[in-house]
């Protein structure tokens, strides 16, 4: 059976400088995810990443969780997520009203982040050189379509970020950019969805579980950013 095992990226460093590197919990989620994957006794005959670092770091800490390594990883730009940082900045610009303070909590950052993509699925504001919603979309549409056509017949890893999660659950319900939206900020870190797919089409099987951290001592271990 064909099936694509869809990983959120680990824990990434919201707050600092660069958003774009894995916490110290973001990398033992991971490890703990492939760990996982050993005890259920899950190989894969293909592994797919996006091309940013807080994906290629997951991808790290799974196999070390594996205990073997993941070797050929194919890297597909199409599955990167979409620039939250510049979106929620280009919103403020034209809604400067909606500005956040310096004793803004994670809490109220996610709240603004939640009406700046709202905003930009509605083309409520001038994006510039910032991707629309709709070539969003359709990239991550584009990277379904060769997974499904070049990589039928297998089981898939493929670790890519919440907002390309969301795309590709509403995508294969038919919902939505409310459906991705909701989907996007729910999204667990690390959390694991899954689809059976052929040539033609894409059916979700699960979504945002995380069997890794459902013991009482690793609960706390649980984030969304």
């Amino acid at each position: 059976m064909a099936e694509i095992y869809l990983v959120r990226h680990g824990q990434a460093s919201l707050g600092s400088h660069n958003y774009d590197q894995l916490s110290a919990n973001g990398i033992q989620q991971a490890q703990w995810l492939g760990q996982y994957f050993r005890q259920q006794q899950l190989s894969f005959d293909h592994v797919i990443s996006g091309t940013l670092s807080r994906h290629r770091q997951t991808v790290q800490g799974i196999a070390q969780g594996l205990q073997q390594p993941i070797e050929c990883v194919e890297e597909l730009i199409g599955i990167n997520e979409f620039d939250f940082q510049q979106i929620s900045h280009r919103f403020v610009e034209h809604h400067p009203e909606q500005a956040l303070n310096k004793e803004a909590s994670p809490r109220d950052f996610f709240r603004l982040l939640k009406k700046a993509l709202y905003a930009w699925s509605e083309n409520d504001f001038d994006h510039g050189d910032l991707e629309s919603w709709q070539q969003f979309n359709q990239r991550v549409s584009d990277a379904l379509t060769h997974v499904k056509r070049q990589h039928h017949g297998k089981k898939v890893l493929m670790v890519s970020s919440g907002g390309v999660i969301a795309s590709m659950v509403a995508q294969t319900l038919n919902a939505g950019a409310a459906s991705v939206i909701e989907l996007n900020l729910q999204t667990k870190n690390t959390g694991l969805s899954q689809f059976i797919f052929n040539r033609k089409h894409l059916r979700l099987s699960s979504f945002n579980n995380t069997p890794h951290l459902d013991a009482p001592e690793r609960k706390q271990q649980r984030t969304f950013a």
